[in-house]
């Protein structure tokens, strides 16, 4: 089994990353041309429903099982990871059941009555089958990734997305005479094959480079398996618990924002215009770096789960720091990035800068984002889910409030929409870093604070000069030339301040140091 480094595993998952966000990437245009704003929107409200299906049949098992199986192949206990498997797929396969038959008896209830168009019974039905193929990738990614084998995982993301596309456009033109709801049910299917390729080479994967066996003495690891069981739990439910706050938060979110607007006096069409410049233009952009922190907290899982087994203290609290560290590297150009060429960004990527304070007011609150998924993948690891799970309901009640309170306001209106969600994104990284302070006694660095300022400093100063020397920044030649320089120095900023080591870069092959 090939075993990656932190660093080489969360270089995996980037490259992977940033293929797949390409690709899902073309995939939408590709949609959209094909079936117009009425056939994506049809996809796009079928989307939530499924997502909260995934949730509850996941139950948060992929990070509990990755860290169970990290801890356990720390002390080479092969019998126990056994265990987690056979658990593991034991729970799935009763919830898929369960919820892909729920599913499809309330698809016809979802579609009259929640999402108000009976159209999207064809693309609910349609993504269906989707349900168990994810749920048994997930177990097999989970242990995949709690063995510090980030490869599977990654080359599976970018043969759904490579298989999806190949089949788009082709199911979306055949099914679009019959309706657009065919349509869209045609793209939905073409998600269900990709997942479904992407579980194959998964179970390829594991079958050729499995250390056990599933179908021998099976009855003696259910007999053991309560122990199991209540430890896999311990990490996947308050996870569960997370991610419904991010689902139920979702959902009423605009809600809360349309009555609020309302109250305020804006119009139904003030309203959705200003929550679509907000959702559709500005939040996508400020989000754009959480793929690299995102694979960042898929690494550290396992990583200090490994070390936490072995007794490192030592090594977790300097885990924590380094993804800290490389979280910021990350954000950290793309904050001064967006505070600085908001405008000359928005128009190029949506013809429209009306959005642009928004922009420029939640990038630097935004950095902290940038540090909330590792934080809380941390808080996982070490045993503190249920913390991080307390955390996220206390961030979206305050987001709430504080949305109420401010966005009823006519002083305030969609500003205090933007206001809530800069609270909720900062309460929530600061209650992680006080969870881990008081549970571990980590602390930030005095020194790594001020490098962090100076870094932010110095990169802004150099984006200002560059502005200065090159005027005409609505040209896009000239907007890309300028960023290209500006990434230059801070990529030799980095270094210089220390945020990518020496001994990091020996850590990828590409890199070879004497």
């Amino acid at each position: 089994m090939t075993k990656q480094t932190f660093i080489q595993g969360t270089v995996i998952l980037i490259i992977a990353g940033m293929i797949t966000r390409f690709l899902g990437f073309i995939n939408r245009i590709v949609v959209a041309r094909i079936m117009g704003e009425e056939g994506v929107g049809l996809y796009m409200m079928a989307l939530p429903t499924l997502f909260l299906v995934i949730t509850l049949t996941h139950l948060g098992l992929p990070v509990a099982i990755s860290k169970r199986v990290a801890e356990a192949d720390a002390v080479g206990d092969r019998k126990k990871i056994k265990r987690i498997l056979i658990i593991s797929f034991s729970i799935i396969s009763v919830l898929s059941i369960i919820f892909t038959i729920a599913f499809i008896f309330a698809s016809p209830l979802v579609a009259k009555y929640l999402l108000t168009d009976e159209r999207t019974l064809y693309p609910l039905i349609a993504i269906s089958p989707i349900v168990p193929i994810v749920a048994i990738s997930a177990v097999l990614r989970g242990y995949f990734q709690g063995l510090q084998n980030m490869k599977p995982q990654a080359f599976a993301q970018v043969i759904e997305q490579i298989v999806r596309i190949s089949c788009v456009a082709f199911l979306t033109k055949m099914l679009l005479p019959y309706g657009v709801e065919y349509a869209a049910s045609g793209a939905m299917i073409s998600v269900v094959i990709g997942e479904f390729c992407s579980l194959m080479y998964i179970i390829h994967q594991f079958k050729r480079r499995k250390r056990i066996t599933l179908t021998t003495k099976m009855k003696q690891s259910f007999k053991k398996g309560k122990e199991t069981l209540q430890e896999l739990m311990s990490i996947a439910l308050p996870t569960t618990g997370s991610r419904l706050v991010g689902s139920i938060t979702f959902f009423l979110e605009p809600i809360l924002v349309s009555q609020s607007l309302a109250i305020a006096g804006y119009t139904i069409s003030q309203s959705t215009s200003l929550y679509g410049e907000l959702t559709g233009y500005v939040l996508p952009l400020l989000f754009l770096p959480t793929f690299i922190t995102q694979s960042l907290s898929t690494a550290l899982v396992p990583s200090i789960s490994e070390a936490g087994a072995k007794h490192q203290r030592k090594l977790i609290h300097y885990r924590i720091h380094q993804s800290i560290r490389l979280s910021f590297a990350s954000g950290a150009l793309a904050t001064v990035v967006l505070f600085l060429f908001a405008k000359p960004i928005l128009l190029f990527m949506y013809n429209d800068t009306d959005a642009a304070f928004f922009v420029t007011f939640m990038a630097p609150f935004f950095l902290l984002l940038y540090f909330q998924s590792p934080l809380q993948a941390a808080l996982q690891a070490l045993d503190l889910a249920k913390q991080a799970m307390y955390n996220s309901i206390i961030g979206a009640i305050v987001k709430f409030f504080v949305l109420l309170a401010l966005a009823t306001q006519p002083a305030f209106g969609i500003k205090g929409v933007v206001i809530s969600i800069v609270v909720g994104v900062v309460l929530v990284t600061l209650l992680h870093g006080a969870a881990l302070s008081k549970h571990i006694g980590f602390k930030m660095r005095k020194l790594d604070i001020l490098k962090m300022i100076a870094l932010l400093l110095l990169t802004y100063f150099a984006g200002k000069f560059l502005m200065d020397m090159f005027t005409d920044l609505y040209k896009v030649p000239v907007l890309a030339f300028l960023l290209i320089i500006l990434s230059v120095v801070y990529l030799l900023l980095l270094y210089m301040f220390r945020f990518i080591t020496k001994e990091e870069l020996k850590q990828l092959p590409f890199f070879k140091w004497k």
